[in-house]
């Protein structure tokens, strides 16, 4: 299959899309397509590309049954701008290549991150990782504004004062705060991409990070729509059963969880279509994929 263009994705290509305060993702380039995903998942025996239909069942199938290589064989390059401590979480990805910008090598930019009034929360008491749902004071979220802007004006002024004092720009910056921006450029496969995705774009993610991750997942619908759509469809927006709480459902279910014909009835009259039906008996009669 020769080189792929998607018009929507290049209509795209360079174009910034702000996030936070001061970052942005910008799609620098891209490799393959909806189209390259179900070649590469036909090659096996040759035959060309099939019906929208038949494609999109098939990149349903795959995703379905966990098939990823295909899902590699598309390739998106961002370029990002975000606070360090996001780039801190972000690097934990290890399945990407990046480039970050060094500080040893240029002098970093006076950008750091101050949070909108409404992110500004307190500590949850029941969650150590994450900020508590009660809204704070518009009046102490100002104050706080204020305090880390402050904070990282001090800091930054330091930083330049031992800058031009000739101080080695690799330990001058060794004070700056996390809030700094930093940016790279992020190489990544779509099964890898995905993946990112799921985890970073869950309501318990940080917010700073999960704009970033929607941001990218709609640019990403650009280049593989169809993808995209079957990842929304069965990992963002689903669950999976541990084999205790599938054991749980049928018992809940009582005499049909074990009855195949019974249960598809119950699920007919639920408004599942007839291959999604016969997808979930499977799954909770005989506790597998399908």
């Amino acid at each position: 299959m020769a080189h792929t263009v998607v018009a929507e994705a290049e209509a795209l290509l360079d174009k910034e899309y702000p996030v936070l305060d001061k970052g942005f993702v910008r799609l620098v380039d891209y490799l393959g397509s909806d189209q390259r995903i179900v070649q590469a998942a036909r090659v096996s025996y040759g035959e060309g590309t099939k019906s929208y239909r038949q494609d999109r069942g098939l990149i349903d199938y795959l995703l379905r049954n966990e098939h990823t290589s295909p899902f590699e064989q598309v390739v998106l390059t961002f370029h990002t701008k975000m606070p360090i401590f996001v780039a801190r979480q972000w690097v934990r990805h290890r399945t990407a290549r990046l480039n970050e910008i060094s500080g040893r090598y240029s002098v970093m930019k006076d950008e750091f991150y101050v949070p909108d009034g409404p992110h500004i929360s307190f500590q949850s008491e029941d969650n150590k990782q994450g900020r508590s749902e009660e809204a704070v004071d518009p009046a102490v979220q100002t104050e706080i504004q204020e305090s880390l802007a402050t904070q990282q004006g001090a800091a930054y002024a330091a930083y330049m004062d031992l800058v031009n004092r000739g101080l080695a720009r690799e330990l001058a910056r060794i004070n700056l705060p996390l809030a700094m921006y930093t940016e790279w450029y992020w190489q990544i496969d779509l099964h890898n991409l995905f993946h990112f995705l799921r985890l970073r774009m869950d309501a318990h993610a940080q917010y700073e990070i999960r704009v970033y991750a929607q941001t990218m997942f709609e640019i990403a619908k650009t280049v593989a729509p169809m993808a995209c759509q079957s990842f929304s469809d069965h990992l963002l927006g689903g669950v999976r059963f541990s084999a205790v709480e599938l054991e749980a459902l049928r018992s809940l279910l009582g005499d049909s969880a074990r009855d195949s014909q019974a249960l598809a009835q119950g699920l007919e009259r639920a408004g599942l279509a007839l291959k999604d039906r016969d997808r979930l008996v499977t799954k909770i009669v005989e506790g597998r994929q399908n």
